[in-house]
């Protein structure tokens, strides 16, 4: 079908090229809000009624006749009618819907995926500090970062998945001492506990680990301890290593993967902070005031100027964030997007505003960022608050534990990232409708159900005839698959992977709803084979969407 739409269009933008010169990329479709009122809409004869000072309705019969007349209108369309002050509603004929079926099998996986390009995308996503296990904001996060990739994958772009974490500083420094105290005998509530200590039973496993001498190994660092509880930078250390492969544990759980871990602390130990504050001064964009260096990020939309260098000589947390924006840039990638906390807001204006003070060439609007809110935990009705853990928060791995990988990861990815979300435990375990998550997968396993009491060869089926593929309901779930590649790419320009969950909640009821309307292992071979490749694009289509929200397509449930 994707083959019929584009017939059609390039035939409306010949009409309308012949109605008024340079008018053909106007040439778009639309879907009727209405789904009886046909599958293509067009209100080119509106938009052009007042350039041509016509009639849009008269001007819409005009369009009406110069299409019907055409080779591709006459082969896919069984009728346009004209609503309203001017609108064209197309019909198409069933073997128009039925290319689709083809188009699906034909692809496979890559249905729905554009050809890879050489254009380079980093997406920077989860970027926990290594002070403790990961929450389930983290979690979110790292559901959208991982989606968001697989989205920009599909459009043809190189995508690369980058971890950036602070490996020094004060939250470190609370990390170290807190192991310490623990390694010394102390627990929380003792009158000798440091006040600013991380509490979780996290830090009593880390702190044993470290007497014994332990060797941890995380993805990007191995460290093996001292044991000596006076040696503060081996506990600070052993202690990153030990949460980083905690970390990566996690991650592994979730099914998430990075390409690259980028230290803060890399951006001084390489100068690139200094070389970054240098060239800002070098522009004129900084001033000096009150003993501070200070830059006039105003002139790029902020509200106040920043301090980029205290009086104290260090760095405020903004510096090393446009040096490590500029080496983004300077590596390659021509589109950078950052997945962060809402409270991340405020920094937005700042790193766009020290990026072009730069004068590298990095477009205004560098980097594009995604804002998530946290999300709240039920479980029998009650919010839940702690993890014995942590000490604080709910981990990432509770909710994996509690549920499954698939359940956290689409749950996560149902709603818009900047809106507030529930995670309800008992919904994610539930085997109903009720459930998002299983209702989609069941929808797949149901036809791989189908396929294997069929037990023909699925080779057969790509070259079925399909003329029997004319009830409603059929062509309502073929009409649903011919929109997924066009889902797909809105999806991504807009970051949304909450569309992709979106649109398999609506294939999947496409599909029960054939499946409750007509019997597919009938005796008649060619309606039983039309009616197979059907679902099998179905099964296809599903396995596709749900691929890029990292959730598997189970055969049997």
């Amino acid at each position: 079908m994707l083959l019929v739409k584009q017939e059609l269009l390039g035939g409306l933008a010949a009409g309308l090229e012949k109605l008024f010169p340079g008018a053909g990329d106007k040439a778009a479709f639309e879907s009727p809000k209405v789904a009886a009122h046909g599958d293509f809409a067009s209100t080119a004869a509106m938009q052009l009624a007042k350039p041509l000072k016509q009639n849009p309705r008269q001007l819409a019969e005009t369009l009406r006749a110069e299409l019907l007349s055409t080779p591709a209108y006459q082969r896919w369309v069984e009728g346009i009618d004209i609503a309203g002050p001017g609108f064209l509603n197309i019909r198409l004929k069933p073997e128009a819907k039925q290319q689709v079926v083809r188009e699906v099998l034909a692809a496979g996986k890559g249905f729905g995926r554009q050809p890879a390009g050489s254009r380079r995308m980093m997406v920077e996503f989860v970027s926990a500090n290594p002070t403790g296990p990961l929450h389930v904001g983290h979690g979110r996060q790292a559901a959208l970062g991982d989606a968001i990739c697989n989205l920009w994958a599909t459009q043809g772009w190189d995508v690369h998945r980058e971890f950036y974490y602070n490996d020094a500083g004060v939250q470190i420094a609370t990390l170290a001492t807190s192991v310490q105290a623990r390694a010394r005998g102390l627990k929380p509530g003792d009158a000798q506990w440091p006040e600013a200590a991380y509490n979780g039973d996290y830090i009593a496993d880390i702190a044993r680990d470290f007497l014994a001498g332990a060797t941890v190994k995380a993805d990007d660092r191995q460290f093996t301890a001292s044991g000596d509880v006076e040696d503060l930078d081996s506990i600070r250390q052993f202690a990153v290593a030990y949460l980083r492969h905690e970390q990566d544990l996690d991650l592994k759980a979730f099914a998430v993967r990075f390409d690259h871990y980028y230290l803060e602390s890399s951006l001084y130990t390489s100068g690139k902070v200094e070389d970054t504050v240098r060239r800002l001064q070098a522009a004129g964009k900084t001033y000096e005031q009150d003993g501070a260096l200070w830059l006039r990020t105003t002139e790029w939309g902020d509200d106040k100027d920043r301090v980029m260098r205290k009086s104290d000589g260090s760095y405020t947390y903004f510096v090393p964030d446009v040096a490590y924006h500029v080496t983004k840039w300077e590596r390659g990638f021509a589109r950078a997007v950052n997945i962060q906390g809402t409270d991340h807001h405020g920094t937005i204006a700042r790193v766009r505003a020290g990026l072009q003070a730069v004068g590298a060439g990095i477009p205004a609007g560098y980097p594009d960022y995604v804002l998530h809110t946290m999300v709240r935990v039920m479980r029998g009705g009650e919010e839940v608050k702690i993890s014995k853990r942590a000490g604080s928060y709910v981990t990432l791995r509770d909710l994996i534990e509690w549920t499954s990988k698939d359940a956290v990861r689409f749950f996560l990815l149902s709603r818009k990232p900047d809106t507030e979300y529930t995670f309800d435990v008992d919904l994610a375990l539930a085997q109903n409708n009720d459930n998002p998550v299983y209702y989609v997968q069941y929808a797949h396993a149901r036809i791989c159900s189908v396929l294997a009491m069929w037990g023909g060869d699925a080779a057969a089926l790509s070259g079925a005839d399909l003329s029997a593929l004319t009830g409603p309901q059929a062509q309502a779930l073929m009409l649903q698959l011919a929109k997924y590649p066009e889902m797909l790419t809105a999806a991504a320009q807009d970051f949304a992977p909450h569309d992709v969950t979106f649109y398999l909640r609506e294939l999947a009821a496409a599909y029960h709803s054939y499946y409750d309307s007509e019997r597919i292992l009938v005796d008649d071979e060619t309606v039983r084979h039309a009616r197979l490749a059907l679902v099998a694009a179905c099964a296809q289509v599903l396995h596709n969407g749900l691929a890029v929200l990292g959730v598997s397509a189970p055969r049997k449930m």
